[in-house]
């Protein structure tokens, strides 16, 4: 799924020129490598293979990619049948989840952030649904919240590797926190040593150590 760039804004007067071009580094090998951020929780009941589907059936069919416009107008004709059936099972955890990710995969971060926290009411140590929640949030700018959530997430399930992951992330990019970022990453490896990206983590790591040297 295509993951929006990083929404929050860094104040670039307090790096030094050196340290402003390892992150933007970082970020453009991040962002070529993992795609930004990663989701946590999969669709139940196949709804992710439905939102790739609509993506791919616009690249064929169409010479230019979908306009902000489009794109929430596909979103909204996949989510119709499951707010449908929310009516009917206003607590159905499943349809929940698979609405905040069809939102989430529609850019729609705001929509999404309704209804991951509609999930975590229901089931509140979902750690999945938690990390998605704190991802969205970040992609709306709100660095704290997106921590917060990653570190709940965490508490419930601390070998994450997704909330691991995305809390390097947010750390650096949104707190200017290298040093945290590398604990989370390390982390991630030490509680993960067959993790598929376990070459790029130890990169970022690296770029990380380096960004502290300044």
């Amino acid at each position: 799924m295509p993951r929006r760039e990083q929404a929050s804004a860094i104040p670039q007067a307090s790096w030094t020129g050196r340290q402003a071009y390892i992150l933007a580094v970082f970020c453009l090998v991040l962002g070529a490598a993992l795609g930004y951020l990663f989701r946590a929780s999969a669709s139940p009941g196949g709804t992710d293979e439905a939102a790739s589907s609509i993506g791919d059936s616009v690249s064929r069919s169409q010479p230019h990619q979908p306009s902000p416009e489009e794109q929430e107008q596909m979103v909204d004709q996949a989510v119709a049948p499951l707010l449908t059936a929310l009516k009917a099972s206003p607590d159905d955890l499943a349809t929940i989840v698979n609405v905040a990710n069809l939102y989430y995969d529609g850019r729609q971060f705001s929509e999404a952030i309704r209804y991951y926290r509609r999930a975590v009411k229901i089931q509140p140590h979902n750690s999945d649904v938690l990390t998605d929640l704190g991802t969205s949030l970040w992609y709306t700018g709100d660095a704290d919240q997106a921590i917060a959530n990653f570190e709940q997430a965490l508490k419930y399930r601390p070998d994450s590797p997704e909330a691991l992951f995305n809390l390097g992330v947010v750390r650096w990019q949104g707190k200017m926190d290298p040093k945290g970022a590398t604990q989370a990453w390390e982390q991630l490896l030490e509680r993960n040593p067959n993790y598929p990206q376990k070459q790029q983590v130890e990169e970022y790591i690296a770029r990380a150590k380096q960004h502290l040297k300044g």
